[in-house]
């Protein structure tokens, strides 16, 4: 069977809605295939530790989401999407039981902080203040195609001077450690910094860990952690509806095994049950860089230079995740500790940097760091009155080849973690699922080894270098391909930014003009990949 439309999205996880939702506004025939039986990708809500306990399975709170311009343009509390937040954003909660906590209410941040260290508090608030100077600058440049020229110019006007640009490079490139010793002198502010930058795979010390943990901490300074009611599904459910409002539609069950090249240029694709599907104007892959390129394209479409570059593709560090249905709410020795939706467990600064370590020589840590949620801080609606839905998730080296035995030790360790700050925690325990790097995978082919951001977060692989050295952009060697994954500037977490941008560019090159002034990347590329 032979079927048509304007352009073909592979993947149905966020990115590739949210490109599919730009083309129909455009007024293109979009379908978008998803191998899985779900749209959604690293986004789906079920009932996996006990029923009536409404857990994400994958990711769970967004503040990029939240404050993406992507997907606010998209205005999809229209389609049944609502946010919600915790009374505060997230704690840290030290080995020796001390816990700073994060408010949208930057005065409570202050105290918390400032209990640490006398100053903190007024340093937290002078780091805030910035970031209301130069963070919708940056946020914008965040999520355009590389490089984003008006928001590097909005940037540069918020920031004052050249001398104030050269001093944000400077910042920029900073480990989270050296950030927090510069600006305070207790630990609490320096660890809700550092615990945000793990939520990529960078170490404490490792170049570029502090703007990821600082914008992190701000965002939640100012939006919060916010979570789906209902359940993160609820955020697909609303780009889904949104899509097949407007015509788009969305194939589930239906793996791509080829992208159909001819004359340079992607034509369409062909379906795992030998279909194929013709792409008018353009294909975008909302896949790993890997898979598209080693998988979906022949070889001979490719220049050598790029199967060369992607020997060097690195990927993020694999995950561990457990799900908990609890009979009450997590029983903390803080109690601040109970109104955070988010809780960062298991290490001081020298902690993270022993945990970071043993990712880096291929051990799997003994004293793991947990990114920890109890969603019914924000969302009752989550489990039945009275009790908790908790999740933790710590990382693990790629592709350790990991024994069930293992991974139950590993899981052991995460609930000691939790039971030091809450002890009877493991008392509450109804209901357990574990899922391991290889089960993340089976959920989410695209989640390859158990890695979560579609490639390492650090300087070699960021900007210029995503996926391999090139342009930093959607396009790809082949015409009308475009790639549109967090393996692409901006990378993980879900905003949108990949997708939005493979459709900006797809759009942009469709037009006569856009074709013309697309010949310098294309050249650009050819010499770059050749």
């Amino acid at each position: 069977m032979t079927d048509q439309a304007d352009a073909i999205v592979i993947g149905a996880g966020h990115n590739g809605l949210v490109a599919a939702n730009l083309l129909v506004d455009a007024g293109w025939r979009v379908v978008v295939l998803e191998a899985t039986a779900h749209p959604g990708g690293a986004i789906r809500t079920a009932d996996v530790a006990a029923p009536g306990f409404h857990s994400d399975l994958y990711s769970a709170f967004y503040p990029l989401g939240f404050a993406s311009p992507v997907l606010t343009a998209l205005s999809l509390e229209e389609h049944g999407l609502r946010w919600l937040r915790s009374p505060s954003v997230l704690s840290h909660v030290l080995p020796d039981g001390r816990t700073a906590t994060l408010y949208t209410d930057v005065q409570r941040t202050a105290a918390s902080v400032d209990s640490f260290a006398a100053g903190d508090g007024v340093a937290w608030q002078q780091m805030y203040d910035e970031w209301l100077r130069i963070g919708p600058a940056l946020v914008d440049a965040l999520f355009r195609p590389f490089p984003p020229v008006r928001p590097a110019v909005d940037l540069l006007r918020a920031l004052g001077s050249s001398a104030e640009l050269i001093r944000f490079l400077r910042f920029a490139v900073l480990p989270v450690r050296r950030l927090g010793e510069e600006r305070f002198g207790g630990e609490g502010a320096r660890m809700l910094l550092a615990g945000n930058a793990l939520h990529t795979d960078l170490s404490p010390d490792a170049a570029i860990s502090a703007v990821f943990g600082w914008l992190l901490a701000m965002l939640g300074q100012e939006v919060g952690f916010p979570v789906p009611e209902g359940g993160a599904e609820r955020l697909v459910d609303a780009l889904v509806a949104r899509l097949e409002a407007r015509g788009g539609e969305v194939r589930c069950a239906t793996p791509v095994t080829a992208v159909i090249v001819r004359d340079g240029r992607a034509r369409g694709v062909r379906t795992a049950e030998g279909d194929e599907v013709r792409a008018r104007r353009a294909v975008l892959a909302a896949v790993p860089a890997p898979i598209l390129y080693e998988r979906l394209v022949a070889g001979e479409h490719l220049p050598p230079r790029l199967h060369t570059d992607l020997k060097n593709f690195e990927w993020d560090n694999a995950t561990i995740k457990v799900d908990w249905a609890l009979s009450g709410p997590v029983p903390w020795t803080d109690s601040n500790v109970a109104g955070s939706g988010t809780v960062h467990l298991g290490g001081d600064m020298d902690g993270l940097t022993r945990y970071a370590a043993d990712l880096a020589t291929r051990t799997v840590p003994s004293s793991p760091f947990l990114l920890f949620g109890q969603m019914a801080a924000a969302d009752p609606s989550r489990c039945p009155a009275g009790t908790e839905v908790a999740w933790a998730y710590t990382h693990v080296p790629w592709q350790a080849g990991l024994s069930a035995d293992v991974v139950a030790e590993q899981v052991d360790r995460m609930e000691a973690a939790i039971e030091q700050a809450a002890p009877g925690f493991r008392r509450r325990v109804i209901g357990r699922h574990v899922a391991s790097p290889q089960d993340l995978e089976r959920g989410d082919p695209s989640l390859v080894g158990g890695a979560i951001n579609g490639g390492t977060a650090a300087l070699h692989q960021q900007l210029i270098f995503r996926p391999v050295p090139g342009l930093g952009r959607p396009e790809t060697p082949v015409r009308g391909l475009y790639l549109a994954s967090s393996s692409a500037h901006p990378g993980g977490g879900v905003h949108g930014g990949p997708g939005a941008n493979a459709a900006a560019v797809a759009l942009r090159r469709s037009r006569p003009q856009g074709r013309l002034k697309g010949a310098g990347t294309d050249w650009a590329l050819r010499r770059l990949y050749r």
